[in-house]
């Protein structure tokens, strides 16, 4: 049986190709790295003179009349020396032969045809298992060498590749999908939210409309973790840099950090995270095992520095709002508490249209520096975390090196309407905090306790969370969360009083009611409403006036009839509690 070839060698092989056909077109150019990605492949370059958008179907034309003359990729060991000779003159590629030769590591340059390459390997066999119709350039973009912005800016090139075909005619029908419902196009379109040269790039400013979505998301969260006892705190925005030293947030953040040197020459930080401040108000008194668990929950703006070349609406901003909440609890209390955690998180997301599944992710053995606390902690609380997941009777995939630095987590997983996957909620099982800041609690024996600490953020990063949620439903929220909740579009003035009165009476029952009174036509006016994305709108005619009814219009399933102000208050009542 013939076996399958791992696509991120064909992506790899295809940057190799698409190096090449660049130096056939333009010999000048210097390489840097290619990688296989998520979808496809890219590589970056510099060029003498600037290259863009227009250029790729030029270049991609090229690597197919590249393509048939390759045969296999053939591997040849070399010195550092010779390597030197074969890219001299390419300063990106001399100075990663220097860091390969500090490692200690072997040099190899791949070769098919005439091209040759600095390479670890992980290609096809042969290239002509690539097929030709099988790949795209999709775009340029500019990046910095090694991602630092003190370096030189290169143009990045990228590819998409797949094994067949139809799988990248699929991907480019998501990606054509994805445009349309881009949250930064569609948040325009909506009036949800607007950046400002004058605030800066990452610090997203919310309209009405959109601060009336946000209040309403963490409303609903906060009417669920009430129920099970959770209490609000308050916090700063800025700290001393001590706390971070302690929580060892300093020492893995502090070059993403917001930092304010005071009059008196103190430095703070903005706060990047909650919970080494909510350590402090468990901790501010003796704590009996009778008040645990504590549960405090926060929800509160944070701040890092992100590169502005990462920057991209509101996936990746400077400024983020976290629903943020910490349990304080003994070990013994861990499964129902995170059991707690989770019910809240299935009953948000299933009314968000949401199905997740979990995912444990966990430290990475092998670089046992990259967290806190030593390998028996981080044994015990992942095997916590597997015997909590089995007893709820998930499947769950489990993903090493995706721990948080702190403790193991279980991840929330989801695929929005157009296929993609994204990371949602998240519970974090942390022992290392409460070590560093030596948590405890006084048990019955009348001694010390140490106590373990539980981080549950149900959005996560509000601005995120809409990002993603603003593309699965293309803007069309439902009944419970959408800003506008009602239209009422009365033909002409002569509806206009028993309009106003429609639109009192509901705004009165708490329904969120808009009242378009422009001299338009009806046909105008339902066209608005349908581009503002409004779930329902009352058409108010002749008709209507005379018998003291309403036409009920749904944005989702168009005509539902005629009905009373009674019924139609009850009506939208029961949906939006329901959450329907």
């Amino acid at each position: 049986m013939k076996k399958d070839i791992p696509i991120e060698h064909i992506r790899h092989s295809l940057a190799h190709l698409l190096a090449a056909a660049v130096l056939e077109l333009w010999p000048d150019a210097k390489r840097t790295i290619g990688p296989a990605i998520a979808d496809g492949f890219y590589y970056d370059f510099e060029f003498s003179s600037p290259i863009g958008d227009n250029d790729l179907p030029k270049i991609e034309k090229q690597m197919r009349k590249i393509l048939p003359t390759w045969k296999e990729f053939s591997q040849r060991e070399v010195s550092a020396e010779e390597a030197r000779k074969i890219f001299s003159g390419n300063q990106y590629k001399l100075e990663l032969i220097d860091d390969i030769e500090k490692l200690g590591e072997k040099i190899t340059i791949y070769i098919s045809g005439t091209y040759e390459d600095l390479c670890r390997g992980g290609h096809v066999e042969n290239a002509h298992a690539i097929k030709a119709d099988a790949f795209t350039l999709s775009r340029t973009a500019g990046a910095y060498w090694r991602g630092n912005e003190k370096n030189t800016m290169l143009t990045r090139i990228y590819g998409l590749a797949f094994a067949s075909k139809e799988e990248l005619q699929k991907h480019l029908t998501m990606l054509e999908e994805a445009r349309k419902r881009d949250h930064k196009k569609l948040g325009k379109e909506l009036d949800l939210f607007t950046f400002s040269d004058l605030v800066g790039p990452g610090l997203p400013l919310w309209t009405p409309k959109g601060t009336l979505l946000r209040h309403t998301l963490d409303e609903f969260v906060w009417s669920l973790r009430k129920s099970r006892g959770y209490q609000r705190v308050e916090i700063p925005h800025i700290t001393k840099k001590d706390l971070y030293e302690k929580s060892g947030h300093w020492s893995k953040f502090k070059d993403e950090l917001f930092r304010i040197t005071t009059r008196e020459d103190h430095l703070f930080a903005m706060k990047p995270m909650n919970c080494p401040h909510h350590i402090q108000i468990y901790d501010r008194k003796t704590q009996s095992y009778r008040e645990l668990p504590q549960r405090y929950a926060n929800t509160t703006m944070c701040y890092r520095d992100e590169q502005s070349g990462e920057l991209s609406g509101l996936s990746r901003v400077r400024a983020f709002t976290q629903d943020d909440a910490h349990v304080f609890c003994r070990y013994n209390q861990v499964k129902e508490e995170v059991f707690k955690v989770w019910d809240i998180i299935t009953e948000f997301y299933s009314a968000c249209g949401f199905t997740l599944s979990p995912r444990l992710s966990l430290h990475d053995p092998k670089h046992p520096e990259k967290y806190m606390g030593g390998s028996l902690v981080w044994d015990r609380a992942e095997n916590d975390l597997r015997a909590i997941v089995k007893e709820r009777g998930e499947v769950t995939i489990e993903a090493p090196g995706e721990a948080a630095f702190y403790g193991p987590k279980i991840d929330f997983m989801s695929h929005d309407s157009i296929g993609r996957q994204w990371q949602l909620a998240t519970i974090q099982l942390d022992m290392s905090q409460p070590e560093s800041f030596d948590l405890t609690c006084i048990n019955e024996k009348g001694e010390k306790e140490r106590i373990v600490m539980i981080h549950a953020a149900i959005m996560g990063s509000i601005e995120r969370f809409l990002s993603v949620y603003i593309e699965h439903c293309a803007g069309a929220f439902p009944l419970w969360l959408a800003p506008v909740q009602v239209k009422v579009l009365p033909i002409g003035d002569a509806q206009l009083n028993y309009a106003k009165g429609i639109h009192a009476t509901l705004s009165q029952q708490g329904i969120r009611t808009e009242l378009d009174d422009a001299n338009e036509t009806l046909g105008k006016k339902i066209r608005t409403a349908k581009l503002e994305k409004v779930p329902y709108f009352l058409v108010l005619g002749n008709q209507e006036l005379a018998s003291r009814t309403i036409t009920l219009e749904s944005r989702d399933r168009g005509n539902q009839g005629t009905l009373s102000l009674d019924a139609l208050t009850d009506r939208l009542g029961e949906e939006i509690q329901l959450k329907k």
